[in-house]
C-alpha cells in the first residue's frame, strides 16, 4: 500500500514538474516571438555606401595649403558629387547615386576634419568654418528633394546623412561661438 502510495506521490511530483516546464518553456517561448516581431527594421533596406574620397580627390584637397582655396575646391567637390547625385537619382540609378553620396559624406569629413586641425584661433579658419557652414546650407534642399523622390529602400540612408549635414553645419558654427574666438591679451599688452 504504501508503494502504491509513493508511486502516485512520485507521478504527482513528476507531473507537477513537467506542467512547470511545459508553462516557463511557454512563457519564454511568447515573450521571444513578441521581441522578434518588435524589430522594425524593414527587411529590404540598402545597406549605407562606403565614404570614401577618391584619390584624385585627395591628391586635390592636400596640394593646397591654403586654408581658403582647400575650403572653397571641398565646397566644390561636394556640389559636383551632389549634381552626379541628383542626375544619377533623375535616371533611376540608385547604387550609382549611393555611391555619389558616399563620396559627398567622405568629402564632408574630410573638410571637417581639415579644418579641425588648423588653428581655431585664427581669424582665416573662423571665416573658412563659416564659408563651409553656407556650402552645406545650400546643399540641405538639394538633399531633401533626393530624398523625396527615393524609393523606401534608398531613403533611410539619405535621411541620416540630411541629419548629419545639419550636425555639421552645427560643429561648423560652434568655434565661432567658443572661448577661443575672444583673443585673451598677452602679459603687458592693452587693447
Amino acid at each position: 500500500m504504501k508503494s502504491d502510495e509513493l508511486k502516485v506521490k512520485n507521478f504527482q511530483t513528476f507531473n507537477r514538474t513537467l506542467r512547470v516546464i511545459f508553462y516557463f518553456s511557454f512563457l519564454v517561448f511568447n515573450f521571444s516571438l513578441a521581441t522578434v516581431f518588435a524589430q522594425d527594421t524593414p527587411p529590404d533596406e540598402a545597406p549605407p555606401p562606403l565614404r570614401t574620397v577618391t584619390k584624385e580627390e585627395k591628391t586635390q584637397l592636400n596640394s593646397i595649403p591654403d586654408v581658403k582655396s582647400h575650403t572653397k575646391v571641398a565646397i566644390e567637390l561636394m556640389s559636383n558629387r551632389l549634381v552626379q547625385a541628383e542626375h544619377l537619382n533623375s535616371t533611376t540609378d540608385f547604387d550609382g547615386m549611393f555611391k555619389e553620396l558616399g563620396g559627398f559624406h567622405g568629402l564632408l569629413d574630410n573638410t571637417l576634419e581639415f579644418l579641425g586641425k588648423q588653428d581655431a584661433r585664427n581669424g582665416k579658419v573662423l571665416d573658412n568654418y563659416k564659408r563651409l557652414e553656407l556650402g552645406l546650407r545650400t546643399f540641405e534642399p538639394r538633399l531633401e528633394t533626393i530624398r523625396r523622390d527615393l524609393p523606401t529602400r534608398y531613403e533611410e540612408y539619405v535621411r541620416k546623412l540630411l541629419i548629419y549635414v545639419r550636425d555639421s553645419r552645427s560643429r561648423a558654427v560652434e568655434p565661432m561661438f567658443g572661448d577661443t574666438v575672444v583673443r585673451v591679451p598677452k602679459p603687458g599688452e592693452h587693447f
